[in-house]
């Protein structure tokens, strides 16, 4: 069940970007790029990884969709009747090349959780499991890796998501929105 929406949710995102680099209309490419963004941060919450989906989730589908939205509104829509783009067959295929050259590495990608993976086996969970909670007074492992061990981490992307809010809220306040 899990492995199966795990696959609809990657080929929505797959699906979301394809369609957000060929629509010709702006604002339904801004749409398209909100929900691949969105779909993405999902797979990330499926890959056990809420920092970077909550990073993603606020800038990616939240921040970066209103700087488009407010931009597009200061601009002229092109008169057209083209729904899509033209395909360039050539940066196309090199593109497709690249995404087949990485898909090849996909296989030798650990499962979520399996036993036998790196992660799981090695050193430094290890440690963690062990550590965390005499060491930083944490009950819960994953805030002590996060809140101590990777604490510069979690400080940087606090700071990227900040300021992307703020950075939201003063265009809007120029533009006389809030």
């Amino acid at each position: 069940m899990e492995f199966s929406l795990f696959l609809a949710l990657l080929g929505f995102v797959v699906i979301s970007a394809v369609i957000s680099v060929t629509l010709r209309d702006v604002l339904s490419a801004i749409i398209a790029l909100a929900g691949f963004s969105f779909g993405a941060a999902v797979v990330y919450v499926l890959l056990r990884a809420p920092d970077v989906a909550l990073t993603e989730a606020a800038v990616g589908a939240g921040a970066t969709t209103v700087l488009f939205l407010v931009t597009i509104v200061k601009t002229v829509r092109p008169a057209g009747e083209r729904v899509f783009e033209r395909i360039r067959w050539g940066p196309a295929a090199l593109a497709l090349a690249f995404l087949g050259t990485l898909s090849l590495t996909i296989p030798s990608i650990p499962r979520v959780g399996a036993p036998d993976s790196a992660v799981v086996a090695g050193d430094v969970t290890q440690y963690y499991l062990e550590m965390a909670t005499p060491e930083t007074g944490v009950e819960n492992v994953v805030t002590a890796v996060l809140a101590a061990y990777r604490g510069f981490d979690t400080l940087g992307e606090a700071v990227v998501v900040i300021a992307a809010g703020m950075a939201v809220l003063l265009v809007l306040r120029r533009e006389v929105y809030v």
